[in-house]
């Protein structure tokens, strides 16, 4: 009987060695420095005030297959382009650009924490009046944001609209359910790149009654000789009303939705020039996901400061290779799409965060979202406070600087063409990891070599992954199995 417990305890030691041995095998693994081309970020910010827009005046063909909304099973393709593809900025300098597009940012993040807090506290928008605020056109270098505090967007997608299709550019927003599109006639509707929708042009064209589902599940309605009309409205003054109709959408010629909910705005309010509309692509029951019942989406965010595109896809498996973490869902606002992560990680490093950092509570509050349209990755403090203060200490050897707006590191690379920085890394369950580029963490605030840590404190309980960290990775949403992919290099 000794023998044998002196065999169970060598056995026990070896194969927890051996599991030791596993975990740190894993975390040598993950590169601990990684290179920034500072010359070629510095480039492009001088080039993205040049760049034309290359507004696709032609239709797409349209195909006459159909698929009903009920349709889960085919694929389907956006083109997705960024801003600068449909709109040339007049900012006369680069850090003029980004200091409108962070102060966007902040009405963005400010607007979803307070969307958050008042599902809490049980408050619907319809006690939410918005308030008048002159909105000047130029402010509108927010990424990929609906609203006017959610900005004209960074991120548009070519979507057809009734039949025949008229081709319109719509934000796409991970963050919004309703979609909708301006239209004819306008009481009062902003610039965009194309003609206004005209309903009455269109077969396919049909009023939602104020009994339908459709027109139950908005959060703000009315009724009006039985038709139902929409409201969606923003913290900072910005909102669109009109009528809830279903509309034929038609996506790059590739497949024509019928019936999809769509609100077609008549007063339309706020920094949404440029863009027709917005596609939301939330979790609640009136995105445009959940209309098609689609199985999964994905996007690749291209780097804004260029004119590249990629595509928004629907239906599409997770690329091979991808890392996967869990998709989670908050009981008390279906919109936002919470993640299932565990840690982060600095030059190869685990920082001491505890785990509920990232989970929501009993209550709702908490938890970590993805979001196409916030830009800056947003921490609670405590946790942003740890990762500064790593990365920090891991960029002694660079000059730093003083801050710039939301950010309070940053550094003069002016004389430097390339730098090497501790790698920045999202950890997920069982031992998963997404090991960021540097570009997507340490980015240019001007022409001059000036970069800054883009990531930002919060004092809101939620935090959210931005798209600046986003960016060059094609982000899935598998929403049958309930995870979130990251493939690097995916557009």
């Amino acid at each position: 009987m000794a023998e044998k417990g002196f065999l169970l305890c060598v056995l026990f030691a070896f194969f927890c060695t051996w599991g030791v041995s596993l975990v740190n095998a894993r975390r040598l693994s993950l590169p601990r420095t990684t290179v920034l081309d500072v010359s070629g970020s510095i480039r492009e910010s001088l080039n993205v005030l040049s760049l034309n827009p290359q507004y696709e005046q032609k239709e797409f063909q349209h195909q006459e297959r159909s698929f009903p909304s009920s349709s889960s099973s085919s694929s389907l393709t956006l083109s997705l382009h960024s801003r600068t593809f449909v709109h040339k900025s007049s900012h006369k300098d680069y850090k003029s650009l980004v200091l409108a597009r962070l102060e966007r940012d902040s009405d963005r993040v400010r607007s979803l924490a307070t969307r958050m807090d008042l599902a809490i506290a049980g408050i619907t928008k319809s006690d939410l009046k918005p308030v008048e605020k002159e909105l000047e056109a130029e402010a509108l270098e927010t990424p990929l944001v609906s609203g006017a505090s959610q900005g004209s967007g960074e991120y548009f997608s070519r979507v057809g609209i009734g039949s025949p299709p008229k081709h319109v550019y719509m934000v796409v927003d991970t963050g919004s359910d309703v979609n909708w599109v301006q239209c004819a006639p306008c009481a009062d509707c902003y610039q965009q790149a194309d003609p206004i929708f005209e309903p009455s042009f269109s077969s396919s064209y049909a009023p939602l009654t104020c009994e339908t589902h459709q027109c139950k599940s908005l959060d703000v309605s009315e009724c009006r000789n039985d038709s139902c009309l929409y409201e969606v409205s923003y913290g900072d003054g910005s909102y669109t009303v009109g009528d809830f109709a279903t509309e034929t959408i038609t996506l790059d010629g590739s497949a024509s939705l019928n019936n999809v909910a769509i609100g077609c705005g008549h007063d339309n309010e706020g920094l949404f020039v440029g863009a027709a509309g917005l596609l939301g692509l939330g979790g609640g029951s009136l995105s445009f996901p959940s209309q098609i019942n689609a199985s999964s989406f994905s996007y690749c965010l291209v780097n804004r400061d260029t004119d590249s595109a990629s595509t928004l896809e629907f239906n599409s498996p997770i690329p091979p290779h991808s890392v996967t973490a869990p998709l989670l869902r908050n009981n008390q606002l279906d919109t936002f799409y919470y993640l299932g992560m565990t840690g982060i990680g600095v030059g190869g490093q685990m920082l001491s965060i505890p785990r509920s950092s990232f989970e929501v509570d009993e209550s709702g509050n908490g938890g970590i979202i993805v979001d196409s349209g916030t830009a800056v990755t947003r921490l609670q403090s405590d946790v942003y406070n740890s990762l500064r203060d790593s990365f920090v200490r891991g960029t002694q050897h660079l000059p730093s600087t003083s801050g710039v707006a939301l950010f309070d590191t940053c550094y003069d690379l002016s004389s430097r063409s390339s730098v090497e920085v501790p790698t920045v890394s999202f950890h997920f369950p069982d031992g998963k990891y997404l090991a960021l580029p540097a570009k997507n963490y340490l980015i240019p605030v001007d022409s001059a070599g000036t970069f800054c840590f883009a990531f930002a404190p919060t004092t809101s309980a939620l935090s959210i992954i931005g798209n600046v960290q986003q960016q060059g990775t094609r982000v899935s949403y598998d929403l049958t199995n309930s995870l979130v992919g990251f493939s690097p290099n995916g557009c």
